[in-house]
């Protein structure tokens, strides 16, 4: 039971170290670079990066065999001093390796990203009704049973006779010559 006491005190300080400590392992990871595939579009952000001639420096999209920087897809960066980003469209399907290098030479960080083939889509034939268009019917395909149709026709009636007793009950405009 001592040791439970002990247990429930220092559980709260711990939470409080802990916390703080588990949600900046993210943010400290967020130096490097993040690369993202759609489809056939590939694109890269990093934070890495300062502007230094009005560059933020360029990426590289690296195919098979090739091994040099400057032998890739090159795209300079663009964005803000918070996030820099570049994108390169129908990349066709593979492995890549995508490559940052800030406009002061440092590199950002390298990443392999696999490019699927992009899933064309499939339209499914839709069946034709069994018994055509119902376009007098107002469109609807529906039979609705007896039981629903008197219902509904009891409170069109019901609706008439109740209009039609409050015009009658109405008080007359008295006139006076």
């Amino acid at each position: 039971m001592r040791y439970f006491r002990v247990l429930t005190r220092s559980a709260a300080p711990l939470a409080a170290v802990a916390l703080p400590l588990s949600l900046a392992g993210p943010t400290a990871a967020a130096a490097g670079i993040s690369v993202s595939t759609t489809g056939t579009n590939v694109s890269v952000v990093t934070s890495a990066c300062a502007q230094n001639n009005g560059s933020w420096g360029v990426a590289s999209l690296l195919g098979n065999g090739q091994t040099s920087f400057t032998q890739g897809r090159q795209v300079a960066l663009s964005g803000t001093t918070v996030s820099q980003s570049a994108a390169w469209s129908a990349v066709a399907p593979g492995t890549y390796t995508v490559t940052v290098r800030c406009s002061n030479g440092v590199s950002a960080g390298t990443q392999s990203v696999i490019v699927s083939a992009a899933a064309t889509p499939t339209r499914a034939a839709t069946p034709s009704p069994s018994r055509g268009v119902a376009g007098g019917l107002g469109g609807s395909a529906r039979d609705y049973g007896t039981l629903t149709l008197g219902a509904g026709a009891a409170l069109v009636g019901s609706a008439v006779i109740a209009g039609a007793w409050f015009l009658r009950r109405r008080p007359k405009p008295h006139r006076r010559y």
